[in-house]
């Protein structure tokens, strides 16, 4: 419900803008604390598709919330996507799912490589410093926090408990995991501090 400044928006109006854009039609969104304020803020809202609410009347971890949340979606029976609440990120879902369907997968994550918050010091063969990269993008690709699952993929999670601890390393053993990097250009930035949604505005107004 944070909002990025300038918009007047909050993180949860632009996601659920993306994915209506992207083709969803439908929308579980799953609640814990404060949840009656996210709740008014979508009764008061004309969102671009339909959208229910589930409340988690204790904590559930996040495989027992997204097992819980599931249940309530209107076709049980197809493929769903997820995403985490606190990203902003444009990319096509269209071309996920179809990398998803491809590799015949259970679960797919979108894999990002974010820049790092510090910059980097380059160095040659005898220790002298040659360069200095400002924010540099990180070696390593990380889950980007959205996500495509087969309609099995629900009975896969736990009941309680962090499905990323438990269901995602068992489906890599098997291989029916499979991982999406983002395209070149592709948005994607996690919303965790201050600074976060300072840079998310600066991006927003530049386009």
């Amino acid at each position: 419900m944070v909002e990025i400044p300038g918009t007047g928006v909050p993180i949860i109006g632009h996601q659920l803008a993306w994915l209506a854009a992207e083709g969803v039609t439908d929308a579980v969104v799953s609640c814990g604390h404060l949840a009656e304020v996210l709740q008014e803020w979508l009764a008061a809202t004309e969102l671009p598709l339909r959208v229910s609410c589930v409340v988690e009347k204790e904590p559930l971890g996040r495989g027992g919330g997204l097992k819980f949340a599931a249940a309530s979606l209107p076709r049980p029976d197809e493929p769903w996507y997820a995403t985490n609440g606190d990203i902003w990120t444009r990319f096509s879902l269209r071309t996920m799912a179809a990398f998803h369907q491809e590799r015949g997968a259970d679960a797919t994550l979108a894999l990002a490589r974010p820049h790092m918050p510090w910059g980097a010091v380059e160095t040659d063969q005898f220790g002298h410093v040659v360069d200095f990269i400002e924010a540099p993008p990180s070696p390593y690709l990380i889950n980007a926090g959205v996500y495509v699952f087969s309609a099995a993929f629900r009975d896969l999670l736990p009941e309680r408990g962090d499905h990323e601890r438990a269901t995602f390393p068992r489906l890599a053993r098997q291989r029916r995991l499979a991982g999406f990097p983002l395209p070149q250009g592709a948005y994607w930035r996690a919303i965790d501090t201050a600074k976060d949604l300072t840079e998310a505005a600066k991006e927003l107004s530049r386009g």
